[in-house]
């Protein structure tokens, strides 16, 4: 009996699937709930399991788009699993004997062959044996043949010269054409609608990172130590904005309709890099994480991101964003709002840069930061006092454990 196998439903909005990679191949015996392929929506991947047991016949191929619902692969549970066969030993077949051929008396040689002799006079003399009529015994060359012969007179040269050609291209000029993901099609097409239905903003300010800094050079053994995860400088981004959402609300918010949403949490979404493409798994009620509970969730995500093994659920519902163009070395970059979202944070290098304090001026590591926001909701004023607000927390970290 052949089992049909159909792709499930994994989310509301998702009607189609990728194959992404198949774990077993045709004719093979799978066992239930063992992993048969992974399947690639526009949000995320997930794994496809065996409902029996019996033997698969895949109905897909890998890179084949196909619609939630429909048959991907049966399995024939009448088939019975297929024992081990017994090893065989194969015996090599000894390689034939060749015949040994009698060797040639020295005294024999064919037809304009040179005696040993006469062939380094031949060489000697740059002449090849086939351009000397010997007189020996069965028109062997002798040494007096050799000595006799004289080198063939050189032709004249060519007088004309050959015509220059053009140099030929240089370098691989081949090209690769691939199929665009669904993640890559769902990323194009929100990016594309964020720029043409929302009006985005972007207001930039400066952050001076020698605090936060400062802090982590003392602290950073003993946090490890402690919580057994490093600090980094995204933990004090996200409860610095945190702190920065819950005073300036609209910055939180999003415009559903003719309403507009206000959340009273803070859910986090971090932009990851994955070969896949851009995700951007949520922390769930970040203003009431400490730095050491946000910096093992970030870890987590990041891990699960890089493997392809983030779900729906992971990735959706963030209300404000953080990106870190700056781990790839970005100075200063405008970043795009990640709908339905209102508003999101971008990171960027640090340099050290000359600047004034206090009519003097010194070189700190100073970074770029800016925010982007869709002005239907948010004003210019809400807007910038939100960015300062980050800055000021950011610089003084013990704002962050005073709440001041």
């Amino acid at each position: 009996m052949a089992l049909e196998i159909k792709v499930p439903a994994v989310g509301e909005s998702i009607s189609e699937v990728t194959v992404a990679r198949w774990l077993k191949k045709e004719g093979d015996y799978v066992n239930m709930d063992e992993v048969l392929c992974e399947l690639e929506s526009d949000k995320a991947t997930f794994e496809l399991n065996a409902e029996a047991a019996g033997i698969l016949k895949p109905m897909a191929a890998e890179g084949d788009t196909i619609k939630v619902g429909a048959i991907i692969c049966s399995i024939d549970t009448a088939a019975a699993k297929p024992t081990e066969a017994a090893t065989t030993v194969k015996t090599e077949t000894p390689a034939a004997v060749e015949t040994a051929q009698p060797l040639k008396s020295d005294n024999t040689y064919a037809s304009g062959t040179p005696s040993p002799a006469a062939q380094k006079i031949l060489a000697e003399k740059g002449i090849n044996a086939s351009a000397v009529s010997g007189t020996g015994r069965d028109g062997r060359i002798t040494k007096d043949d050799a000595q006799n012969a004289s080198a063939p007179s050189a032709k004249p040269a060519t007088s004309s010269a050959p015509a220059p050609t053009l140099p030929s291209m240089v370098g691989d000029r081949s090209e690769r054409v691939e199929k665009m993901s669904n993640l890559r099609k769902t990323i194009s097409r929100r990016l594309v609608a964020v720029k043409n239905e929302t009006a985005m903003l972007t207001t930039f300010n400066e952050v001076d990172m020698k605090p936060i800094m400062d802090l982590r050079a003392k602290y950073k053994d003993a946090f490890k130590e402690k919580h057994g995860i490093g600090l980094g400088f995204m933990s004090f981004f996200v409860k610095a904005v945190c702190q920065s959402l819950q005073e300036w609300p609209a910055v939180n918010a999003q415009i559903n309709g003719e309403e507009i949403i206000y959340h009273n949490f803070c859910d986090v979404s971090i932009a990851v890099s994955t070969p896949k493409g851009l995700v951007v798994p949520v922390i769930r009620n970040a203003e009431q994480l400490s730095l050491a509970n946000i910096e093992k969730t970030i870890a987590g995500l990041a891990v699960k991101a890089r493997d392809g093994k983030l779900t729906l659920e992971e990735m959706t519902g963030g209300t404000f964003t953080i990106t870190n163009g700056g781990v790839f070395g970005s100075l200063m970059s405008t970043p795009i709002i990640n709908s339905p979202q209102s508003a999101i944070l971008g990171m960027h290098n640090i340099v050290e840069r000359p600047i004034a304090i206090k009519g003097e001026v010194v070189v700190r590591p100073m970074m770029y930061v800016a925010l982007s926001y869709d002005h239907r909701i948010i004003d210019g004023k809400e807007s910038v006092s939100f960015l300062v607000r980050v800055k000021q927390l950011l610089e003084d970290p013990a704002r962050l454990l005073l709440d001041v």
